[in-house]
């Protein structure tokens, strides 16, 4: 096939600004299916890396109801709870209000035991006891900002005060901690609840939610539905849900993300298939003479075929890996800002695209094979 590459580029390259743009547009159309698919399996990645284990115990009313500290003890006593940690949402910024920091006021020993997904070091959790506000970041949040151990975060809050009227909570990074699955999300700040709690002007006592691991995920419903018998028909209600059912009902609120990326992609790869089949036409229509020569000299009409469908190949396959090949270096800024940092484009979607790009060439090169293979060499020559 290599001594056909001059005919084969000769035919692409005969109108340049034709194959450019059809080139570009190939590009636009899988750097879009990349991002979109991509999006979509980083999501399945969240949700596929959560626990089945873990329960997520917040208000009834909503997320934005506080709930008592005290109920740390009333669901470590639930049967089946195994260990308990709790989460104080925070809404930090640095610098500018715009520049936003995911963080939370944890009990980070506590937290680390529930998630044991993330790694961290027990010389950072000892060194969150010795500092009162001292803080851990993730490594997706460290390589984002730049932020290392031993630096004095001036973070602030967009939320809370503290007594003396600032919104002001400086934090010392004393270490750092790691997804060692690569899949969950590592792009968060957590500082002590104490130094938090302590300071802050209103809502003290309280927390944003619970953690709860359990031993047997069978019985996920059977416990979540025993701490929140632990609270009802008070002012505190809760509502106990398995982490990974909860992030499921979270993403289907905003609606069927596989059918709206799927409906997309096939709406650009319809356009895409008449766009590269109307190219490979004017080109071999073009053409119907210098391939009667061909003709002429013994290729055979299998010969002809197979120059034109590489053509459509070679055209179609290398715009489909520039695409890819961009939608993968842009893929990893687009994850983190959905909260699953550490993650790139899957294999699975970069095998996808070669596959659909193999057939958009086939069935576009299809049309003009078919009329090139008919054409006699006598009406062929006649034409010139």
């Amino acid at each position: 096939m290599m001594k056909y590459l001059p005919l084969i580029w000769a035919g692409l390259w005969r109108k340049r600004a034709r194959t450019v743009l059809t080139l570009l547009s190939v590009v636009v159309a899988f750097v879009l299916f990349g991002a979109l698919h991509g999006v979509t399996a980083a999501i399945d990645g969240i949700v596929d890396a959560m626990s089945d284990t873990r329960l997520r115990i917040m208000s009834r009313v909503n997320i934005t109801e506080a709930l008592p500290v005290a109920h740390l003890a009333r669901i470590e006593s639930v049967p089946g709870v195994e260990k308990v940690a709790f989460y104080n949402f925070f809404a930090g910024y640095y610098q500018e209000l715009g520049n936003s920091v995911d963080s939370g006021a944890v009990d980070v020993e506590r937290l680390a035991a529930t998630i044991p997904e993330l790694q961290l070091e027990p010389a950072y959790i000892e060194a969150m006891r010795r500092t009162r506000n001292g803080a851990l970041i993730g490594e997706d949040l460290a390589a984002e900002r730049g932020w290392k151990v031993g630096d004095r975060i001036p973070l602030r809050s967009a939320v809370w005060t503290r007594k003396d009227g600032t919104s002001d909570w400086p934090v010392e990074i004393v270490g750092t901690y790691r997804s060692m699955s690569g899949k969950v999300p590592t792009t968060e700040l957590w500082m002590n609840y104490d130094y938090f709690d302590e300071a802050r002007a209103f809502g003290n006592g309280t927390v944003t939610l619970y953690f709860a691991t359990i031993a047997d995920a069978s019985r996920a419903a059977e416990i979540s539905e025993a701490i929140d018998g632990q609270f009802a028909n008070s002012m505190y209600e809760t509502q106990s849900q398995n982490e990974k059912d909860w992030l499921r009902a979270q993403i289907n609120q905003i609606g069927d993300m596989g059918f709206f990326v799927n409906a997309i992609i096939a709406a650009v790869m319809f356009t895409l298939l008449f766009l590269t089949g109307n190219t490979m036409m004017q080109s071999v229509r073009e053409r119907i003479p210098e391939l009667a020569v061909l003709k002429t000299y013994g290729y055979s009409n299998t010969a002809i075929t197979s120059l034109i469908f590489a053509e459509a190949m070679l055209l179609c396959g290398v715009a489909a890996g520039l695409g890819l090949g961009i939608a993968a270096v842009v893929s990893p800024q687009i994850y983190r800002s959905i909260g699953a940092g550490g993650l790139t484009l899957p294999p699975a979607v970069a095998a996808m695209g070669f596959a659909i790009a193999v057939a958009v060439a086939v069935v576009s090169a299809l049309p003009p094979a078919w009329r090139a293979q008919r054409q006699s060499v006598v009406d062929a020559l006649a034409g010139r």
